[in-house]
């Protein structure tokens, strides 16, 4: 019988507690230690087994000593990156990152950690949204002068343009200024849609955001895809496509 893969998780905000929750419930991984971010995050459904560390006063060597893991998980904040990147590296522990709010310095940190370990970064690692990305990659090629629109729904209080859009405008070659349309509206929790408009026909690409345990889903989609891989620097969309070919070989 095959050993679970040891998980480490980095913050337990909303999506953060959804992803938790994923990992224990799935028995191809161990979720061993939590290292939250502040004081506030303190309600969770984890086992009492596994222990919640504060991240202004966890040693990240001791806990690795301590709790040895295979791969971290991050729904944190950009700046966490930079405390753990070289410490992971250096003993092989594979990174998974969910951030999405790095800037040019964040993404230099973490690729420098790929020299030395594996390590995926994407900014949404939800299933749904690279298969719509690859989809609208395809389509594009296809057909290059169609016109394409991206339209984001999120709920009423969100008030900055979703980055996940943004990505998809930027990966499909649009104007993320002039292509990318907002709605705010009720409690949606979340809704991208790639429209490509053809002169007799319409194609419409929807992923809907039900629930933030879809982040839980595409962490373990990550971990269970790279276990065993070589070092290096991986993308979810990258993952998601090597499916998509392998499903039409």
């Amino acid at each position: 019988m095959m050993q679970p893969i040891r998980v480490g998780l980095f913050g337990l905000g909303k999506a953060g507690k959804e992803v938790a929750g994923q990992l224990v419930s799935d028995p191809a991984v161990e979720l061993r230690w939590v290292v939250r971010g502040n004081r506030a995050d303190v309600e969770t459904q984890l086992p009492s087994i596994i222990p919640v560390h504060l991240a202004q006063a966890v040693d990240l060597q001791q806990l690795l000593e301590e709790a040895p893991v295979d791969f971290i998980v991050d729904f944190s904040c950009a700046d966490t990156c930079l405390a753990y990147a070289e410490i992971m590296a250096a003993r092989g522990i594979g990174i998974v990152s969910a951030v999405s709010t790095y800037k040019s310095h964040h993404l230099s940190c973490l690729k420098k950690a790929s020299r030395k370990t594996t390590v995926l970064y994407s900014p949404n690692i939800t299933l749904g949204i690279n298969f719509i990305i690859i989809a609208g990659k395809i389509l594009r090629k296809l057909a290059p002068h169609a016109g394409v629109e991206v339209i984001e729904e999120h709920f009423r209080d969100k008030k900055e343009v979703s980055g996940t859009a943004i990505r998809i405008a930027e990966l499909l070659g649009l104007d993320s200024e002039k292509q990318v349309n907002s709605i705010r509206v009720g409690g949606i929790v979340g809704r991208h849609e790639i429209i490509f408009g053809f002169p007799y026909q319409t194609i419409r690409l929807i992923h809907d955001s039900i629930s933030r345990a879809a982040f839980g889903q595409g962490a373990l989609f990550a971990i269970k895809n790279l276990h065993g891989r070589p070092k290096g620097f991986y993308t979810m969309e990258q993952l998601v496509s090597e499916g998509f070919s392998a499903a039409l070989a």
